[in-house]
């Protein structure tokens, strides 16, 4: 691809770095910049800016938050009894977008995943461990991708909550084995929720 200017073409390098965004892609989204006026521009560049400076991590859930926690656990008239455990904060907006879940999160920031490098130390696992051993939670609900990783990741917080009394469950196979939640329709993700199933269960079905 041939640039009249510098200046597009470093533009386009930014843009396709992106995911998903290969270069014809963002020569377009280049292109419409242009047509907007200077302030749209800096508004649209400082809003990524601000974001990127200013976002927290919820303490209690370590889902993103503008404040020290998320508006979902500071949220008292949601159920404090049910934790629904997952990858990234994109599972929660898949699940918040089903409307039927009405408990709170526990964001792992990740799965298990050997062939990355990535094991259980480097998750938020024992935080999530420290949160069931208080008390107040009644159920546990897995939720995290029906892949490989995440199944051993499943199993392994299982063992790790094998010594309480909280109820391990996880989301129905709606969701087809290999799927990530984040491309679930809503109401195969909501009837998922739904209809969860003991843990133990999807152990004898493997």
């Amino acid at each position: 691809m041939n640039f009249s200017s510098k200046l597009i073409e470093n533009a386009v390098n930014e843009f396709s770095r992106l995911p998903g965004i290969g270069k014809k892609t963002a020569l377009r989204l280049v292109f419409h910049l242009l047509k907007q006026s200077p302030q749209e521009v800096s508004e649209f560049s400082a809003a990524f800016t601000q974001m990127r400076n200013e976002i927290k991590y919820c303490t209690r859930c370590y889902n993103v938050s503008d404040n020290t926690l998320c508006e979902i656990c500071s949220n008292t008239k949601r159920d404090s009894s049910l934790l629904c455990v997952v990858e990234d904060l994109r599972d929660v907006m898949a699940i918040e977008n089903t409307n039927q879940f009405n408990g709170f999160y526990h964001v792992l920031g990740g799965i298990i995943s050997p062939m990355d490098g990535i094991g259980p130390k480097d998750l938020n696992i024992e935080p999530l461990v420290s949160r069931v051993k208080e008390g107040e939670i009644k159920e546990v609900i897995m939720a995290l991708s029906t892949t490989m990783e995440g199944d051993t990741t499943n199993f392994y917080i299982y063992k790790r909550l094998s010594g309480t009394t909280v109820k391990i469950s996880t989301i129905a196979r709606g969701i087809a084995v290999g799927d990530e939640l984040e491309y679930a329709d809503e109401v195969t993700l909501g009837r998922s929720l739904i209809n969860r199933i003991p843990y133990e269960n999807s152990l004898s079905v493997r």
